[in-house]
């Protein structure tokens, strides 16, 4: 009986701590004007994280071989032409996935 009582309690605060991590934000900002920081972090963040995701994606490139990341640097560019474009990030981290995987599937096996 010990076991289902302890099973409860370990479920209830795990949903108690839940519900406080989701909605502790909505009270800390629910004012119409944001702090700040948090302004200058939504500005700066979505740029810094796709520049980490663009770095992270490169570092295991073997420049110095055939055919020296060419699926990557085209895959690379069709994303920028297309967010440049249409200003969609789904459409272009999309669009530059299926871009790399049909390269390196045709025209760069590997």
């Amino acid at each position: 009986m010990t076991d289902n009582w302890q099973t409860a309690a370990i479920i209830g605060v795990i949903a108690a701590m839940t519900m406080i991590t989701r909605g502790l934000p909505y009270l800390l900002f629910a004012r119409k004007c944001p702090p700040p920081l948090v302004a200058y972090l939504g500005t700066a963040l979505p740029s810094a994280i796709m520049i980490i995701l663009v770095v992270y994606c490169l570092r295991n490139v073997a420049w110095t071989v055939a055919p020296h990341g060419a699926a990557e640097l085209i895959s690379v560019a069709a994303v920028v032409v297309l967010q440049l474009w249409r200003k969609n990030t789904l459409l272009s981290i999309f669009t530059g996935t299926a871009c790399y995987m049909i390269l390196i599937r045709t025209a760069f096996p590997l």
